[in-house]
């Protein structure tokens, strides 16, 4: 019945909200979070967090990896990489060091990618895609 954590491309997925869940608060993580359900609240710091294409976030995400597949509305911060799936839905701010857009995917909000402690590249974007 129960298995052993389950390891990734972030490290050990240590939390995951089922599809039928709704969570309302703050999550803090040392390892990986996967939301398939609803989250009303925020991620304050993960190791890496994968909204699933059924998950929805309303709130701030913080991580080190971000895969958003569902739909995000709030702020979005990767200190390493973001990647917003072909069929996600973002609508908020993006900060990352390494963006990626899927085509098809939907965001409204601005985004800034730091390469460098010093050397900021800013975005203003407002897209969609369907």
């Amino acid at each position: 019945m129960f298995t052993k954590k389950k390891e990734n491309d972030f490290g050990v997925l240590e939390t995951v909200i089922g599809p039928e869940s709704v969570l309302q608060g703050t999550i803090r993580s040392k390892n990986s979070v996967r939301i398939d359900g609803k989250l009303e609240g925020e991620i304050a710091e993960a190791n890496g967090v994968i909204v699933g294409e059924k998950g929805q976030v309303q709130g701030d995400i913080k991580a080190r990896t971000v895969i958003v597949g569902g739909k995000v509305t709030g702020n979005v911060t990767a200190t390493h990489n973001l990647e917003i799936q072909s069929k996600a839905q973002v609508y908020g701010d993006l900060h990352s060091a390494l963006l990626t857009i899927g085509e098809g995917a939907t965001f409204e909000g601005n985004c800034v990618m730091s390469t460098e402690k010093d050397k900021v590249i800013e975005m203003d974007v407002e897209s969609r895609r369907r």
